[in-house]
């Protein structure tokens, strides 16, 4: 079997199961783990599953609203931020996260990670995060549910990230430009992402090359807030210069 016709059936086998474990495909395929795990690395920088300790599953695709049709847009280059962005982050650390199609994949590559604290208003990160044993606290804040992307907003998700310090922030984007910033096209969601940030050391901003320019109606920070920002390709020079000039350090996935 050549490795495309392998990788296939190792997509279908995820689609038939949902999630599956190295130690289980090697043995339906009868090839070694570490070809599997090389495929399986593969199939994650092309966005077609998700790899977790072990095994890997379909890439998230949570709710049946627009939040699980935004999961598939750009799912390559979320899936190579996010793993470009877990190298900034280390044992010890806590991280308030908010909710967003980038956050689940980056939720995935930070489940590697042990001794963290995690706090976040996102049911779907809380459940990667604690699915694989790796002693970390994991803190799911109260609030106003919403199911489509299962996450909580309003005013008691905000409180209660007042009751947090942490060393980092990370979050992500709407949409970004040289005169505002970070900006979101859901109130509440800036709501919760403010929230973070005055409680946060530092701000990890994740973006893909898709958001570069656009405007949404409602701020979350200015650039000069931003700690990093981890993308999928360099923004266009102005606002590369715009971020440059308030220190923000740039960060490009598969640099």
């Amino acid at each position: 079997m050549n490795p495309a016709d392998r990788q296939t059936e190792i997509v279908n086998l995820i689609r038939q199961r949902n999630r599956v474990a190295v130690d289980e495909l090697a043995s339906l395929l009868k090839i070694s783990k570490e070809t599997i795990r090389r495929d399986l690395s593969e199939l994650a920088r092309a966005g077609k599953v998700q790899k977790f300790h072990g095994g890997a599953s379909l890439p998230m695709m949570t709710g049946e609203g627009p939040f699980r049709y935004r999961m598939g847009d750009n799912a390559v280059a979320k899936a190579s931020i996010a793993a470009e962005a877990v190298k900034l982050f280390v044992p010890g650390e806590t991280l308030l996260i908010d909710t967003g199609s980038t956050t689940l994949y980056f939720a995935e590559e930070l489940a590697k990670i042990s001794s963290l604290t995690i706090v976040t208003n996102s049911a779907e990160i809380a459940r990667i995060v604690s699915f694989v044993p790796s002693q970390s606290r994991t803190f799911l804040l109260g609030g106003e549910f919403n199911a489509d992307n299962r996450q909580t907003v309003g005013s008691m998700a905000v409180s209660q990230i007042r009751s947090f310090r942490a060393h980092h922030a990370v979050l992500t984007v709407g949409a970004l430009d040289v005169r505002t910033g970070v900006m979101d096209f859901c109130i509440e969601e800036a709501q919760v992402a403010r929230a973070m940030i005055e409680q946060a050391e530092a701000v990890t901003v994740l973006v893909d090359s898709s958001k570069f320019g656009r405007i949404a109606s409602f701020e979350v920070c200015s650039l000069d807030r931003i700690t990093t920002l981890v993308c999928d390709q360099l923004p266009p020079d102005k606002i590369r210069t715009a971020l440059t000039e308030s220190g923000v350090t740039l960060l490009v996935a598969g640099d």
